[in-house]
């Protein structure tokens, strides 16, 4: 354990920005999981009203800076690609 006082509070801010970004990075997992296993069933109704919310909790991972804006954005990308391909 660090003795300077400085070291420990960076110590705690760390554990808590971990925890944060632990707790969005699965939010956003769980998301993309459950839309990917919505255009697999072929629930294009389902998964077309579900992009929204996937597109929006990848921008909201962004601006808590625990996705890199170019990251979200091939996500986006390739889940639009699977849900247009499945309407084919």
């Amino acid at each position: 354990m660090a003795n300077i006082k400085s070291s420990i509070k960076r110590i705690k801010i760390e554990r808590i920005r971990t925890d944060r970004n632990k707790s969005i990075k699965s939010t956003v997992k769980t998301a993309v999981k459950e839309y990917e296993r919505a255009v697999e069933e072929g629930d294009l109704g389902k998964a077309n009203a579900m992009y929204p919310e996937v597109s929006s909790s990848l921008d909201k991972a962004v601006a808590k800076g625990v996705f890199h804006k170019n990251t979200a954005a091939r996500k986006k990308s390739k889940l639009a690609l699977k849900l247009q391909a499945a309407q084919k």
